[in-house]
């Protein structure tokens, strides 16, 4: 496996492993393993799913993304970042729509890798990336209201979008419970105040003992205060999926298509960028494709486990590195010890109240916003960057991940042809200071029939027509276009070049290129136009352009 592109950072580092680097390794899968637990449990109630699921996901896809990933220290597991898509899906397609989309996003992450793919997720601007991360922090923080208030909401009133979860907050305001915000703010305060005092311990499993032995022990609190036991089952043992009584049809799979391809494209950016901080952590390079194949066989793994989503969580990933974890070893142990909760100590959990969760994911919430990174950027970027951040955060919140990442990108994509544009011109020469380029007309000798234009930028879609401006005069018998600076040429921009060739050539003008690029030499060819024009008129300097207009 020495040249495989897709190796995975496992059988690279084991090579020189040693038994000192297993005691670090294993002290910092324990840890890791300490703070997921609950982080699981909230994340995947946050999804709408059953509390053991995230405990699920974290041991499939942690283990398979460790064995087979192309970083050393990434840890994965469910995350913020999906929690709202999953809560969408689940609500709308079912759980065996969730199987179907995650099954899907799998294969696409797979195909991602396997076709080198991983560079062109630098390609998801900052932006967009910055305003449904902020977008999703805070559909989750209103997502926990209700119970970090104690709310009971009517009969039959079981909200989805993030508007109707904030109404019906508001119609519920009558039920709020003192204890229920009691024991939520004790639990918040030790989740802010815990971390100054002692770093070592997990502030979110302080707060879940802390807020369960209040409900126990303090009289009074559990009349107001609702447990994990009380609104869910807590299974002890190995998951039991129902595959047989999924709706697996061409139906349903279209229907969940683009849940599908949010959630690669989510997997993708947060698994390579939580790769990218791990590497300046532990002075590694990791191997973006391995990764992306084994983010896909993680997801897959997960809902084949009874699972959700997964992808690298940076918090987990950064808590083991900083704990001594620098081989994948480290996330397979922390999925090996998450199965021996599993197996022996998961009905514990039932008695975590969700006050506790709530505080715990507002936390979560907060630390994912990266509201400094959004003010920064509203105060700092262009009117267009900022135009397109505020409209994706909002989508995300009013709708949902997949309408803001679509209309996000179109938006993108607009504004950077628009700016393209405004850099791509195409001007005639003439007035030019010949003290500020030596290659200028002035010390040229143009003859008095010919007329030269120099194009600057690519010519594209978005600017075509500016050729088709091109003129001369009665008198012209040779149109030079100077070239140098065209980088790129596509399928309209060369039209409009041959109907500025036929114009030519009904006027009797004789059509000249000067120092054309690779790109539009080869498209030219391509499309006949360079046989049309005549290879004597493609000249390769400027001077050369002069003498056979001049001839």
């Amino acid at each position: 496996m020495k040249d495989f592109y897709l190796k995975p950072k496992f059988f690279s580092v084991m090579k020189n492993y040693s038994g000192k680097q297993l005691t670090k390794d294993l002290t910092a899968g324990v840890i890791v393993a300490i703070i997921a637990l609950p982080l699981s449990i909230a994340l995947a109630l946050a999804s709408g799913v059953e509390p053991a699921c995230g405990v699920y996901t974290a041991i499939a896809a942690g283990f398979v993304v460790s064995f087979l990933g192309g970083s050393r220290v990434q840890i994965a597991g469910p995350t913020a970042a999906f929690a709202t898509v999953v809560a969408g899906i689940v609500a709308t397609q079912g759980m065996d729509g969730l199987f179907l989309a995650t099954v899907i996003a799998g294969i696409m992450l797979i195909l991602m890798g396997v076709f080198k793919l991983g560079s062109l997720i630098k390609f998801i601007p900052h932006t967009i990336t910055v305003g449904f991360t902020a977008g999703i922090a805070v559909t989750i923080f209103i997502g926990q209201i209700k119970d970090f208030l104690g709310l009971t909401y009517a009969d039959g009133v079981k909200p989805i979008e993030t508007i109707e979860k904030i109404e019906a907050n508001i119609e519920a305001i009558g039920t709020f419970t003192w204890q229920a915000l009691l024991v939520g703010a004790v639990c918040l305060a030790i989740l802010i105040i815990f971390p100054k005092i002692n770093k070592k311990i997990p502030p979110s499993l302080i707060a879940v003992v802390v807020g369960a032995l209040m409900v126990k022990f303090i009289p009074g609190l559990d009349e107001g205060v609702f447990t994990i036991g009380e609104l869910y089952t807590i299974p002890s043992g190995l998951p039991s999926v129902d595959f047989g009584s999924f709706d697996i049809s061409f139906a349903k799979i279209s229907a969940v298509l683009p849940n599908a391809f949010t959630i690669a494209i989510l997997a993708a950016i947060e698994s390579l960028l939580s790769c990218v901080v791990a590497d300046s952590m532990v002075s590694s390079r990791h191997n973006s494709n391995a990764e992306l194949v084994a983010q896909g066989l993680g997801n897959i793994a997960s809902v084949f486990f009874g699972g959700i989503p997964a992808t690298g969580a940076i918090a987990r990933t950064a808590a083991n590195a900083k704990n001594g974890g620098r081989t994948p070893v480290a996330g397979m142990v922390h999925a090996v010890v998450l199965l021996i909760v599993l197996l022996f100590l998961m009905p514990l959990a039932g008695l975590i109240p969700m006050p506790a969760i709530a505080a715990i994911l507002f936390m979560v919430a907060y630390n994912m916003s990266e509201w400094r990174e959004f003010v920064h950027t509203v105060k700092t970027a262009p009117k267009s960057d900022t135009l397109v951040l505020v409209l994706t955060f909002v989508l995300t919140v009013v709708f949902d991940l997949v309408v803001a990442i679509e209309v996000g990108m179109v938006i993108t994509l607009v504004l950077f042809m628009k700016r393209m544009s405004d850099e791509t011109n195409v001007t005639r020469w003439k007035d030019i200071d010949p003290a500020t380029d030596k290659d200028r007309l002035d010390l040229k000798e143009v003859p008095e029939n010919v007329r030269v234009y120099e194009i600057g930028g690519p010519l594209f879609f978005g600017v075509a027509d500016k050729i088709l401006k091109i003129s001369f005069s009665d008198n012209t018998h040779s149109l030079i276009l100077r070239m140098r600076a065209v980088t790129a040429l596509d399928a309209t921009a060369l039209t409009s070049l041959e109907k500025l060739y036929n114009k030519c050539k009904e006027n009797n003008v004789r059509l000249i290129f000067s120092h054309v690029n690779e790109q539009p030499l080869e498209a030219m060819k391509k499309a006949g136009l360079f046989d049309e024009v005549g290879e004597e008129n493609f000249c390769l300097h400027i001077d050369d352009a002069l003498l056979c207009a001049k001839k």
